[in-house]
């Protein structure tokens, strides 16, 4: 979180920080070991890998805010206020091993697409419960 931390203004802090659930990195690993032997793998591999130690996810008291790149760097934010939908896909595996995504769709028709979520329904509670604390104010 040091990129979020580092760009938010003295008055507004993160609130829940978003985690990679852990099948990313297994999946990382399966394609290291059964396509290791040819470089498709090992490609796979270190791209996963860079991916979820690159990317920052944080919501904080007023927008969701998600950072990706290693050398070049990519972020999106949607305020809080700003939020029209929270879609959340989980599949059948994903909702015995606690893993999905969510597709927020801001005004404007501005998305934000998050995949790889450990527990997605508890961060769109999240989402929704300070959404509701941001209209309020």
């Amino acid at each position: 979180m040091r990129y979020i931390k580092s760009t938010l203004p003295t008055n507004e802090g993160i609130v829940k920080e978003i985690k990679f659930h852990w099948s990313h990195g297994f999946i990382s690993w399966l394609y290291l070991i059964f396509l290791g032997m040819f470089l498709i793998g090992v490609y796979l591999f270190l791209r996963s890998l860079i991916e979820r130690y690159s990317t920052e996810r944080a919501i904080t008291e007023h927008r969701i805010i998600i950072k990706t790149g290693l050398i070049r760097r990519s972020t999106e934010e949607i305020r809080l206020d700003r939020i029209e939908e929270i879609n959340l896909n989980q599949s059948i595996l994903g909702r015995l091993i606690g893993t999905g995504e969510l597709l927020i769709t801001g005004t404007g028709g501005s998305e934000l697409h998050m995949k790889w979520l450990s527990d997605p329904i508890k961060v769109q509670k999240a989402i929704n419960a300070y959404r509701m604390v941001d209209l309020g104010s």
